[in-house]
Parts: structure tokens; sequence; C-alpha cells
């Protein structure tokens, strides 16, 4: 592992991050950010869409005071790992299974970061779907929790059929680099909505925690999807839809606000998953982890109560 850029300053974590560059199986360059302090275990914290290590430096804080280390992503196609088209603020990926070999490249350097045992998995958004394949796949963690998943995305039902017959039509024309339509291109969503009507947290020092990133560090905004990228997602969520949860804890938060996944996929899934909870949370938005201090707190205090009571079992066994 060679050591990559880590703007702690910008993090606000604990003391003892680092960062770290990582190669997938197809040489795709990834960045992790490791808190690696935790005498209750590690979490894998997976984040969403447009996201950085640096944006859950908090996080990190919230776990290290409830005993956690945490591991933080840098996806391929965001934040600092390799940009996969030649517009770089593209939110873009070849194929959604691609996600898997960061996962994977992660899961490979684990011996060499000498992380706490045992491990969680914390999944927000786009991480949420790419970790509860991973789950599925037998990621060897204890216990799992979500927040906001994207177990599918919202959008009028009139309009979904018009989304898979665009996105699956710029796949065959070659158009599927191309920013989808009423989306924000180019522009970063945080770096240009307002905070008042913003679909991510009711937290102004919250949400100017994260502006502040990418207005000091512009190199880590990403703007709109690609056509593919939904095209992918949409794929993907239809196949985890058919598949049995994966036997472990499961806590999922979901804010009674969320206007951006889908809120009824996430009680699908929730409802036929033995032994989960689904905590509603009212008031909140998409960013649970981003949100107003009681509800971070909340939902931490939630996670950690979860992670220390999960059981040992064996990973690879589903639930019925």
């Amino acid at each position: 592992m060679e050591t990559a850029p880590l703007y702690s300053d910008l993090a606000d974590g604990p003391d003892d991050g680092a960062a770290f560059w990582l190669r997938a199986q197809d040489g795709v360059r990834i960045r992790i950010g490791v808190w690696g302090t935790g005498d209750r275990g590690t979490v894998l914290l997976f984040p969403g869409r447009t996201e950085y290590i640096e944006k859950y430096g908090r996080a990190a804080r919230d776990l290290r005071q409830r005993g956690f280390a945490t591991v933080a992503i840098d996806w391929r196609g965001q934040g600092l790992a390799d940009r996969l088209l030649p517009d770089p603020a593209v939110g873009h990926v070849g194929a959604f299974a691609d996600y898997q070999l960061d996962v994977a490249a992660v899961m490979a350097a684990r011996p060499g970061l000498a992380l706490p045992q045992p491990l969680f998995l914390i999944g927000h958004s786009m991480g949420g779907c790419i970790g509860l394949r991973a789950a599925m796949n037998g990621l060897p963690v204890r216990a799992v929790s979500f927040s906001g998943p994207m177990w599918g995305i919202r959008m009028h039902p009139a309009t979904r059929p018009a989304a898979w017959a665009l996105t699956c039509a710029a796949r065959v024309l070659g158009m599927g680099a191309r920013y989808v339509p009423g989306t924000t291109g180019q522009d970063s969503y945080v770096a240009t909505a307002p905070f008042d009507g913003n679909e991510l947290t009711t937290d102004p020092e919250m949400f100017a925690y994260m502006r502040g990133h990418l207005a000091a560090r512009p190199e880590l905004a990403l703007g709109g999807p690609s056509l593919h990228w939904v095209n992918e997602a949409l794929r993907e969520m239809k196949a985890l839809e058919r598949l049995r949860s994966p036997a472990l804890p499961c806590l999922t938060a979901l804010g009674t606000d969320e206007t951006i996944v889908s809120p009824a996929a996430i009680h699908r899934r929730m409802a036929r998953w033995p032994g989960g909870t689904l905590d509603l949370i009212d008031t909140a938005r998409h960013e649970v982890m981003m949100e107003a201090p009681a509800i971070r707190a909340r939902y931490f205090d939630a996670v950690a109560a979860l992670f220390g009571d999960a059981p040992a079992i064996p990973h690879q066994a589903v639930s019925a």
C-alpha cells in the first residue's frame, strides 16, 4: 500500500487518520481512509455516490467514541480515486459489479492494516446498495447497518418506464457517458444548492461542513450521474430485489423526509429481513449521519448497540 493524501483538517476525524492507495483487480486505483483504533472492532463505511472519505471524518469520530475503528472508501469514479471518463465530473461506472472489485481490494489490504476485529458494515445510499450485494456475497462482517440505502431510486411511477427506456437507449447508441437530463450536470449538488430546501440535512452546520470540503478541495467534487450509471444502478437494484437478505443482524435508518432513494423499496426489504430493524427518524432527510446532533447520536448509539450485541455467525447463510 502507498500512502495517499488525507485532508485531516477538513475531515475533523480522530487524530490517527491515514489514507492509502489501493489497486483493484482491474487496475483502477481507489483510496481508503483509516481511523484504526477501536477496542470493539472495525466499521467498514461504504459512502454514497459523489462522496469521499473526508466527509466521514466526523462519523469516524462518533464511532471512535463508541469503541470502533473506521475504514472509509473512495469508490472508483469519485473522491480521489481514478475518474473513469474524460470529463471527471460525470458520476460513472462501467458495471455496478465493478464496485465489488473495490470491496475486494479493501479486504485484500486488511492484513496490512491490522484492523481491530470483528468487522461490521455501514452503507449509506449507493454504499447501501454496494454493501447489500457484498453482504450477500459473504463479506465477513458480523452485523450491518444502512442509512438511506439505495435499494430503489425515488421517482414518480409514470417516469420509471421512461428512465429505463432512455438509459437503455443510451447504452445501445453509445451515449451512456452523457449526463442524465435534469440533474446537476458538471456541478456538485452540495456546492451549488442552497441550504433552504436541500434534500440532504436539516442541520446548517453539517451542510456547511460538507460545502466547505468542496470549496477547499474542488477535486473531491462530483457532478450528476451518467445515463450508463443510472442504467447500471436500475439493473442492480432490480436484481437485488429478487434476492434474500443475508442472515445478519441489521439496522436501517430512514428519514421521514427522504426524497432521493425509494422509501417503498426500503420498507419492502426490511419487512422480509428476519431480525432486522427499520428506524424511521422523524424530520430527518437523506443523510442521517450528517443530520442534527440529536439524530446523529440516536443513529450511532443504535449502531453501537447492534454491533455490540451481534453474535459470530456463518457469513454464507441467508435469511428466509
